[in-house]
Order: C-alpha cells, then structure tokens, then sequence
C-alpha cells in the first residue's frame, strides 16, 4: 500500500515544538499522522494533542490514544474547535502545508497533472462547493489573471486567462487534460514546473489556503502560552513569505508597527533566523522535501521594543 504521506523533515519539525511532556499541542495538518505519532512520543500521561483536517480520507488514519483528540476541520477554525473541548491555551501548534502523497496520487481528486482524464477537482474538503472547474467556468478574466498571478506566480497570468475565457466560449474545461491543452502555448521553462504553477494557483483558489494560513496565525498569538511554539512547513514562496513576515513583524506586509510612543510589538520571536532546509539525504529518499522550508517561533509576551 502506497504510503498516505511522509512527514518532511519530521526531527527537525519535533525539535522545533520544544515539546514540554504535560503540555497541550496541536498538529494543524494530520494527514497520515506522522506528526502527531512523533508528538505523542514525546507527551506524558498528562499531555494533549489535538489534530486538524478537513480531508475526510485523513480520518481514516485516526490514531488510537486516549491523549489524542481528532477534529475533521480546518485549521482555520482552531480556536472555535478547542474551546468546544475546553480548550483556550496551548503549548505548541505545527503545520505542514503541503498536498499529502494521497491527495496527489488519488486520480480522482484531481491535483496531479498526471492524470489527463480526470476532473479537475482539486478541494482539499470534499464537501465544499467550490471546485478548480468551477473557477474555470465562472471567474471573468480579471479574477482568473489574479489567482494565476498571486498563486502561480505567472508572468503571461493575463494571457493564460484571456485564452481560457475564450476556450470556455466554446467548450467546457472540465478535466487535467482540457487545462494543459488551454495552457500548453503559453509554456516557459520546463513544462511540468509550468503545470505545476497553473495547477498550484487554481488548488490555492479553490481551498483559499493564503485566508486559511493567515486565520491561523493570527488565532496562534491568543491560543500559545508564552513561549508557546509555532512550527510551519511550507512549500512555495508564496505562503513562506506570509509566514516570514509574521514570526518577524507580527503582520503579513513585513513592516514595523509602532505607537505613538515609538514602540514596536512583536508577537513572536523567531527561533531559527535563517530558513531551515531538508539534508540533502534527506531529498533523496523523499524528492517532495526539496521545496520544503521550516520555520520556528516562539510567543513572547514581553515584546515591546523602543525604536
């Protein structure tokens, strides 16, 4: 059985957490439960972990321990979810952003560029309504050349969009294959890092991962105890740099905020000051984490600096 996912430098995500035995954490991303199995390890009796995932396939991977608690939602919904289990302060919250093994190599979830006569699907929560087809069925142009431009990072985002609006005139996009053959002249670089854009750009729209991610960090300041740990795995710049931005700055612009008085509060401190990166033995047994960067912070109460 092919393996539902593989935890992308796990050691090094563990290490980050700071994990106190007693303490109460939430692993944001379950997926497989690689995490959450390494957390466990390092809990007492008296510790707590809560997991999060909105993928129902996810739950099949339930792990069977009485200080392990499931919650099939997603994580931008994290403090409403704790408080209905009683919970309003933590020790230490990780999350991997990236698509699990299962999710790309499940055909009819539509993710993977591999599999032309698929739909395009592409929702992380299968109960939600809104689907990659349907973007490409109803966004006018201006929105298609924004989610190909903010998510795909696309130079030609305006030209890919214009040739969808006018390609859906005439016949539904509806499949891997239909989206490649709209976007195949467009191509720069090597193909597949170019699909892998496109596709990239319409699963963010389609889940609206960036809103999600920023629910979450902003929800972890109230929730972390000080010196509480955040750990977050991302994989494309996009959603790194929102992260960056506030374990440094406390916002998404990167900029300093200060009162009248000068002062400048910074609700995280950053533990690792340089991004961290798979080995490269790593990479080799696992090529997904090649992309992967690790970022780690700490709540800090006590962070008001005069400037």
């Amino acid at each position: 059985m092919t393996l539902y996912h593989e935890s992308v430098m796990l050691r090094e995500s563990i290490e980050g957490l700071n994990i106190q035995p007693n303490g109460t954490y939430v692993d944001a991303t379950f997926g497989g439960g690689g995490h959450s199995k390494a957390i466990l390890e390092c809990l007492g009796n008296q510790g707590q972990l809560f997991a999060f995932d909105q993928d129902e396939d996810a739950a099949n991977n339930v792990l069977d321990d009485p200080r392990f608690v499931f919650i099939p939602q997603n994580f931008r919904h994290i403090q409403r979810f704790l408080r209905l289990e009683g919970v309003t302060k933590i020790d230490g919250i990780i999350a991997d952003l990236g698509v699990s093994w299962h999710q790309i190599n499940t055909p009819q979830r539509g993710f993977s560029t591999r599999f032309d006569q698929e739909m395009l699907d592409m929702r992380m929560n299968q109960d939600a309504s809104l689907t990659a087809r349907h973007i490409l069925a109803l966004y006018p142009k201006p929105e298609l050349t924004r989610v190909l431009n903010d998510y795909g990072e696309l130079t030609n985002a305006s030209k890919i969009a214009a040739a969808i609006v006018e390609v859906r005139k005439f016949q539904a996009i509806q499949t891997v294959g239909q989206l490649k053959a709209v976007t195949s002249s467009f191509i720069y670089g090597k193909p597949q890092q170019f699909y892998a854009r496109i596709f990239q750009a319409f699963r963010i729209e389609a889940n609206e991962e960036m809103e999600a991610l920023k629910e979450l960090l902003l929800q972890s300041k109230d929730l972390l105890n000080d010196e509480g740990r955040v750990v977050i795995l991302s994989y494309h710049s996009i959603e790194d740099r929102i992260v960056k931005n506030y374990f440094k700055k406390g916002n998404f612009e990167g900029i300093d905020e200060k009162d009248v008085f000068g002062h400048a509060y910074y609700p995280f401190k950053p533990i690792n000051k340089k991004v961290m990166m798979a080995s490269e033995e790593e990479v080799k047994q696992n090529p997904k984490a090649r992309s992967a960067k690790l970022r780690v912070a700490e709540r800090s109460l006590q962070q008001n600096e005069q400037k």
